[in-house]
């Protein structure tokens, strides 16, 4: 139906006749030649209409935004002072001879150019919001980006290999999306939380490198980088070590984003523990591009009777940090009182701060309600050990280490945005040498940090004997401040296995129960065991310069975890459900 691309016309068509399909972006009438922009998902080309085709005329009369026409026409340049140098097609026109109105459209629910239009619309009507160039661009890349990575992987022999959607529940951290089976009556599949499973399944089956773009589903809370349903590329490999599963990630990563980018990444991405990640920056995912880092004051404050920072100077599980805030001076006090209300939300009781007026004249040059409760030789350790310099502002976290890194660290992120500090555009970093285990305070037990399957740093007696230290072989991709990859070498011997799960306190019986497809593999020749998986939504969204992984995903769901335009979730008629065994009890309402 159609000879090109709207977007490909360019002057190496001229004087060529050609057919066009597309989609009406703009009618204009300009004192009797009507000129419509046609738009395709490459891009727009002019067409024109003059009044000595009559019948031709008269139909682009009629048409209006986003009716879908066929054009047939000859390429031409366009009149001096009309050239469009955004466009590829901005040199030329095509001058209409023939026009078919394939489908009229009713006056869409938002123009493809308007601002301000609510998500919820957006989403209700996502056939004509993915009609905007800017969707169009992101999907492209999306697809891009996937061949790109698929290729790769080809090349270095994994085998693109399927697992199932429907599976066995298993406690990975999240709550399982269900499935009741009708052939089993009251027992369950769960939808995959991730392959996890199956790709080591694949290792012991001497598969040697998989890959997979899977789809993998939450039960969990929402958030903008958070989906129900979303897609990871899952890599899986035997025989290779640590080094050298993250270095030929890294290389499909910078060579990706070298070729569809024009970006150049480091040619090593630095390396940084986990302990040393959250002493400096609060965040086992540091922002690099910041040039801001906690500096930790705890022991200057061992003998401050300010309470404020007495109490978390004594505790082992507190910390006390400062945050110099280079030329901060500036703020002003409704703008610390702002940050005072942002650090507010992720626990913090308050937000101390120094300003450095004049560094010079001592104590008199500072400024800050808290000067008084701090004896000078703190005050000026504090200034030593920050480096702080006449113009900057010293913020301070006092609280449970948990608080201060989440606070503090988010906070560190707002100023350097605000305040427009970062130091480039890309930052990419590896952050390994993860905790084991974290100890959950309120259920008394340790639980993984990563999964039950991530291998030690230690024997399985070390392990037992200080459980609290143990190192696990796991590493994290961090781009920008986002996660984009994680994986670990995995356990691939049964004595080491059930000695993680004993620690979770997983009884023989239920590892039996959840694992025991696994754990008998296990015991039938495992090969040592690796890799990975990239949040494919999340990577898109940072190398589309996207806000949210909605923004880069065709149909995704609101944050409550519906869709609009499909009305999902939805109720089922009582026929489906006594076919499934199952009988509805909705949750009594207030006052019922």
């Amino acid at each position: 139906m159609r000879s090109h691309y709207c977007g490909q016309v360019d002057e190496s068509l001229l004087d060529q006749k050609i057919t066009l399909c597309g989609w009406v972006n703009r009618r204009r009438d300009h004192g009797g030649v009507i000129f419509i922009d046609l738009r395709d998902r490459e891009g727009l080309v002019q067409v024109v209409f003059d009044p000595d085709r009559a019948e031709v005329f008269a139909t682009a009369e009629r048409v209006r935004n986003e009716y879908v026409l066929q054009v047939k026409g000859r390429v031409r340049n366009r009149p001096a002072g009309t050239t469009n140098d955004n466009l590829r097609s901005g040199q030329v026109e095509v001058l209409g001879l023939e026009l078919t109105v394939l489908n009229a459209a009713e006056t869409p629910p938002f123009q493809l150019d308007e601002t301000g239009v609510g998500e919820e619309k957006r989403l209700t009507y996502r056939y004509i919001d993915l009609r905007r160039p800017e969707m169009q661009q992101r999907l492209q890349l999306r697809a891009k980006a996937t061949g790109f990575m698929r290729r790769y992987l080809e090349e270095n022999g994994f085998l693109d290999i399927e697992t199932p959607m429907l599976t066995k529940a298993t406690p990975e951290g999240a709550r399982d999306y269900l499935v009741p089976s009708r052939t089993h009556p009251g027992s369950f599949f769960a939808l995959p939380q991730s392959p996890q499973l199956f790709k080591q399944l694949l290792m012991m089956s001497g598969m040697d490198r998989y890959f997979q773009f899977a789809r993998c589903f939450r039960d969990e809370d929402l958030r903008a980088d958070r989906q129900p349903e979303f897609t990871q590329l899952d890599i899986e490999t035997s025989f290779m070590t640590q080094d050298q599963i993250m270095g030929m990630v890294e290389e499909m990563i910078r060579s990706m984003f070298k070729s569809l980018l024009s970006v150049e990444l480091p040619a090593q991405f630095p390396h940084m523990t986990y302990e040393e990640a959250m002493f400096r920056f609060g965040s086992d995912k540091p922002d690099m591009r910041i040039p801001l880092e906690f500096v930790e004051v705890s022991d200057l404050m061992q003998a401050v009777e300010f309470k404020v920072f007495a109490a978390p100077a004594k505790d082992p599980d507190s910390r006390i940090v400062a945050l110099r805030l280079p030329n901060g001076g500036d703020l002003s006090r409704k703008e610390i009182d702002d940050y005072t209300a942002f650090v507010g939300r992720y626990g913090a009781k308050g937000l101390a701060y120094i300003k450095i007026n004049d560094l010079a004249a001592g104590l008199e040059g500072l400024q800050s309600p808290i000067l008084k409760f701090l004896p000078e030789e703190v005050v000026k350790g504090i200034l030593e050990r920050t480096g702080a310099q006449t113009g900057d502002l010293i913020f301070f976290g006092a609280d449970k280490a948990k608080v201060v890194n989440d606070a503090i660290g988010a906070l560190r992120i707002k100023l350097g945005h605000d305040r427009k500090l970062l130091t480039s555009e890309w930052a990419a970093l590896w952050v390994v040498d993860f905790p084991m285990f974290e100890y959950d305070d309120k259920d008394k037990r340790w639980v993984a940090l990563h999964h039950p399957f991530t291998a030690p740093k230690c024997s399985p007696e070390e392990l037992a004997a200080n459980p609290g230290k143990a190192l696990s072989i796991a590493y994290d991709m961090v781009l920008n401040g986002t996660e984009v990859g994680g994986g670990s070498v995995r356990i691939h011997r049964p004595e080491m296995q059930s000695a993680v799960f004993s620690l979770l306190g997983i009884s023989k019986e239920e590892a039996e129960e959840k694992f025991g497809f696994l754990l008998n593999a296990l015991k039938y020749g495992c090969p040592p065991h690796g890799g990975l998986a990239f949040g494919l939504d999340r990577l898109i969204m940072l190398m589309t310069g996207s806000q949210s992984i909605r923004d880069v995903m065709a149909f995704p769901k609101t944050q409550t975890a519906a869709c609009p335009l499909t009305d999902a979730p939805a109720p089922v008629g009582l026929r489906q459900l006594r076919e499934l065994n199952i009988r509805v009890k909705l949750p009594e309402k207030d006052g019922a």
